[in-house]
Parts: structure tokens; C-alpha cells; sequence
């Protein structure tokens, strides 16, 4: 085969999965940010899409967390208190993102899988947290998900039996 004869190399879109994951790890990202810096949301949201390749993110479902983690941040924080083994405060601000994204989730956006949820905030944890943040961060959000997705739980256990 000549050189002429070789295709260029394209670029693949990523899939649906591919681009919710890397909006989530950008949500995560910026939600950092916010904490320790105390910016805006939406300059942060700005600057992220300036300086960052989006290509292969879900631009809306990135927004989505973003404002939607930090605008509910307090109901957030109070929906999993009860399964926290120390304070607030206390947690590390990437544990502490994870979990908020996560609670987002679960609370907001019920068309997501409440095993999805957790299992994508995990996966945020083993990537970006401490070495074993994301059995901590399954822990706290399997047991929120019981409490906020009890129909769905008991309607998979249903099936199942």
C-alpha cells in the first residue's frame, strides 16, 4: 500500500457515556474550583470552556452540574449528613465535590439509573481522590440512594426476585 493510498487518521466522536463521563470530570473540576477559589459560577463555567477542549463533553450536562451543584449546595450537603463518619468540614474538597455531584444526581436527575449515579461518582473518586475516597463516596451514596430512590430500589429488587 502507497502512502497515497493511506486514509487519514479521523478523529472518532465520542460515545453518549464518553461525553456524560468527561462533563461529569469537568463538572468536578470546576465544582473544586468554586470551592477553594470562591469565584462565580459562571465565570468559572466560562473559563472553563475557554480553556479547556469540550469537544467530547455534554456541554448542557456539564452546565447543569455545575450550577446546579453550587445552587443547591446546602440541601446537597444536608441530604447525606446523616451518613457521613465526620464533618463536613472535615472531608476532603474532592470527597466533598464527588459527593455533591453524586447527590445531585440521585435528588435531580431521576432518568439517570441510581446505580449509574453512584457508579460514575466512584469512578470520579478512583480518578481524581485520595486512594480509597471512592469506597467512602459509594458508601455515603448507596445509602442516600436508598433513602431518595426507595421506588426504584424496591422496583429493581422486584424484577429481580
Amino acid at each position: 500500500m502507497s502512502d497515497n493510498d493511506k486514509k487519514p487518521a479521523s478523529k472518532k466522536k465520542a460515545s453518549l457515556t464518553e461525553q456524560r463521563r468527561n462533563a461529569r470530570s469537568f463538572a468536578l473540576q470546576a465544582l473544586y474550583q468554586w470551592e477553594l477559589a470562591g469565584q462565580a459560577v459562571h465565570e468559572i463555567e466560562a473559563q472553563f470552556r475557554v480553556d479547556n477542549d469540550m469537544r467530547n463533553a455534554d456541554i448542557k450536562l456539564f452546565s447543569e452540574l455545575l450550577h446546579g451543584v453550587a445552587g443547591s449546595k446546602s440541601a446537597l450537603d444536608k441530604s447525606y449528613t446523616d451518613f457521613l463518619d465526620r464533618q463536613i468540614e472535615e472531608l476532603d474538597p474532592i470527597e466533598l465535590s464527588v459527593l455533591r455531584i453524586g447527590a445531585f444526581e440521585l435528588s435531580n436527575r431521576i432518568q439517570v439509573p441510581y446505580r449509574v449515579a453512584i457508579n460514575e461518582s466512584v469512578e470520579l473518586a478512583k480518578t481524581f481522590g485520595a486512594t480509597d475516597s471512592h469506597r467512602y463516596v459509594n458508601g455515603v451514596l448507596d445509602k442516600l440512594a436508598q433513602r431518595v430512590r426507595m421506588d426504584e430500589i424496591r422496583e429493581q429488587r422486584q424484577r429481580k426476585s
